[in-house]
């Protein structure tokens, strides 16, 4: 039996173009059994919102806003979260804002046992993202689901309490390295491997807000291989992830590129493509810190590689030993 959840949207802190996204993304965590989206809907500002309800189900909560400069719809949602809490059977809630006004509820659920998936724009403050099991940026969502045209449409960013809020930095790829190493090196310590799986799990609980499509990948594996230190290994349909054993960059570089070069076949693979690679995964690499100026040569010097030029191309291509 699926996991079911609450749905329980911030009107005033989420545009509606993001509802669909929204439902898409829930689903992969079980069924949506309440939908609720909490607001003053005698607003104007809030009209979006209408058909998106009706096209989806979602219950609208009217709450006056009594006092001018105040958001009125956390109260009303916090006490609903509280009564589902204790009166429906529920492994979950999905808190849908912008607003850090709701860290203690997500702190609260989470102390009863339940599962809290948060999502909110960029410039959601960090006690928030930290606050939920699992959160995920809304922009991400809406690049995943619109086409280029709908993306590069003029948004307008809703500023709650008449404060502007700054967007919260990602943890960088240096850090999610360290916190792999640190996975592996425990794992290998207690005699384990480290699967694929694990590391997912883990980097979502070390960083909620971690999502691989916030650096430009739709796989963690895809992600993880962009990463020096790290290599994965798939034996069948399993993945493990373990480390370059301790040797130099150099060694390093070159073993990765003769394995890129080794996957094209016979065909191999063009020398642009290539470079493009490894400046993927090594970043500040340059032919000169190895003692050539040109690329070609490089390539050209290192062992069972062959440099093919066909007039529009130059390949590399491994040539395997007799």
């Amino acid at each position: 039996m699926e996991d079911r959840f609450a749905l329980l949207i911030d009107a005033d802190n989420v545009s509606a173009k993001y509802i669909k996204p929204i439902l898409d993304e829930l689903s992969k965590y079980g069924n949506v059994t309440y939908k609720r989206i909490y607001g003053d809907w005698t607003k104007t500002n809030n009209a979006s919102w209408k058909e998106e309800l009706l096209q989806n189900s979602i219950t609208p909560i009217q709450q006056f806003s009594y006092t001018t400069g105040k958001n009125a719809t956390d109260s009303a949602m916090i006490i609903d979260a509280m009564d589902m809490l204790y009166t429906s059977q529920l492994e979950g809630f999905c808190l849908v804002s912008s607003d850090s006004d709701f860290t203690k509820l997500a702190s609260r659920l989470r102390e009863s046992g339940k599962t809290v998936i948060g999502m909110g724009e960029d410039k959601t403050p960090s006690p928030f993202r930290k606050a939920c099991d699992i959160f995920t940026v809304l922009e991400l969502l809406l690049e995943d689901n619109t086409d280029k045209d709908e993306r590069e449409e003029k948004e307008t960013v809703h500023q709650h309490h008449g404060k502007e809020r700054k967007k919260e930095t990602a943890a960088s790829k240096e850090q999610i390295e360290e916190a792999v190493v640190k996975i592996i090196t425990e794992n290998q310590n207690d005699d384990r491997e480290t699967g694929l799986g694990e590391v997912g799990s883990r980097l979502v609980k070390l960083y909620p807000d971690f999502d691989v499509r916030r650096y430009g990948y739709s796989l963690l594996s895809k992600f993880l291989e962009t990463l020096p230190r790290l290599k994965l290994i798939q034996e069948g349909t399993k993945v493990s992830v373990t480390l370059y054993e301790d040797k130099s960059r150099q060694e390093m570089v070159e073993e990765y590129i003769l394995r890129q070069i080794q996957a094209n076949g016979r065909f191999g693979l063009s020398l642009g493509s290539l470079g493009n690679r490894i400046r993927a995964r090594f970043g500040n690499f340059k032919v000169r810190d190895y003692g050539f100026t040109q690329f070609k040569q490089y390539i050209q010097s290192l062992p069972n590689v062959e440099i093919i030029e066909d007039g529009e191309q130059t390949r590399a291509v491994y040539i395997s030993e007799e």
